[in-house]
């Protein structure tokens, strides 16, 4: 590539918390304060009784599994994922049931993957409270990656992780957090408090907002990618406020590429005025194996996002996505019938939006 175009490696949730951190090198205190289980290895217990034994400890790139050959393969100019848990040995577990926590020194699970940035506007970032997102905020940085979305303060929480290219261009991440992804209004960062980016309301008058703020510190030769965490975690439907939402960001001009999470399945994609706006990533990684429930979602299907933008319009070019199956808390190949099914499921979402999605070898490619 001869950096006229620009290929991008966008991932949704990573949650490298509780029963994964637990099979990592250096597990944190197993225990739990949720209403049915009390201690993370129970979720790698599930994850065995459903796919099979793990060899205990594992090595920090086994999570990835065959993610990494894809990565090697594909080789994005940029890689940025959402990264849905705290990194600290903090204790004391914000009370909302649900806490994701990964323990400091197993860091080298996501540098293993050679991410430029961690996304963390989202509602676990701050499971073990504000020293918790201190901690995070200072490992991430130590061990050289970036962050947006959250910050010791509203300023920082606001600001752009600056991913640099070769050929000196930027790709700008800014991260933003909805409330109706579940993040309390509590965690919002202020002046001289630390917190998540959170955006009131999903509005074309706010999406307004952060397009003039962003279009404010931009160059020609940036790319911006906006991240959002949003929506319910089941369910196929997009909203309206999200979809006025992201196009107000396009319509803008000062954004590139919306890249919403949340969801815990994927979502269908729309190209809109040749910007890709992906409503729902779906999680990456997660220790959800051997849990009951909405399985039509097929939830344990992850998709790794490739966009090809043009280094100069910053309009989608390509959009390749390699689909791959989580087992044994690792990603594996997917059979075709599981590829067929993602490949249905995304021309049928996406009907609606101007796309479908094309079966190309091993991967999807996105047409609109």
């Amino acid at each position: 590539m001869a950096h006229q175009s620009v290929m991008l490696f966008l991932a949704g949730d990573v949650m490298t918390g509780r029963g994964v951190d637990q099979v990592l090198p250096t597990p944190s205190n197993p225990e739990l304060f949720e209403s049915y289980v009390r201690d993370a290895r129970d979720y790698v217990d599930l994850a065995v009784r459903a796919n099979g034994p793990i060899q205990r400890p594992v090595d920090f790139s086994y999570i990835w599994g065959v993610a990494l050959a894809g990565l090697d393969r594909m080789a994005p100019d940029a890689r940025i994922v959402n990264l849905e848990t705290s990194v600290t040995t903090a204790s004391k577990p914000w009370p909302k049931g649900i806490n994701y926590r990964m323990h400091p020194n197993n860091v080298g699970c996501l540098t293993a993957a050679k991410l430029d940035a961690c996304v963390l506007a989202n509602n676990h970032v701050i499971d073990w409270g504000f020293d918790g997102l201190e901690e995070t905020l200072t490992t991430l940085r130590r061990a050289g990656l970036l962050t947006a979305g959250a910050g010791r303060d509203a300023i920082e929480a606001a600001a752009a992780a600056t991913i640099g290219l070769p050929d000196g261009r930027h790709v700008l991440v800014y991260g933003y957090g909805s409330p109706t992804s579940g993040i309390p209004a509590s965690w919002a960062a202020r002046s001289g408090q630390p917190g998540v980016n959170l955006v009131d309301g999903l509005s074309a008058a706010a999406a307004r907002g952060i397009a003039a703020q962003i279009g404010g510190t931009r160059t020609a030769r940036d790319l911006v990618v906006v991240s959002v965490h949003w929506g319910a975690n089941w369910g196929y439907a997009i909203p309206h406020e999200e979809r006025e939402f992201a196009h107000a960001l396009i319509d803008s001009g000062s954004v590139d590429i919306v890249y919403g999470h949340s969801s815990h399945h994927a979502k269908g994609i729309e190209v809109y005025r040749g910007k890709p706006i992906i409503y729902g990533c779906g999680d990456f990684l997660n220790d959800y194996e051997g849990i009951a429930g909405h399985e039509d979602y097929r939830g344990d299907l992850s998709l790794a996002y490739f966009p090809t933008l043009d280094a100069t319009t910053g309009d989608l070019v390509e959009l390749r996505i390699l689909p791959m199956r989580m087992s044994q808390l690792s990603l594996h190949e997917v059979s075709r019938s599981d590829a067929d099914w993602l490949n249905a499921m995304l021309t049928r979402e996406g009907r609606a939006l101007g796309t479908r999605a094309e079966i190309d070898g091993a991967d999807i490619t996105l047409r609109w």
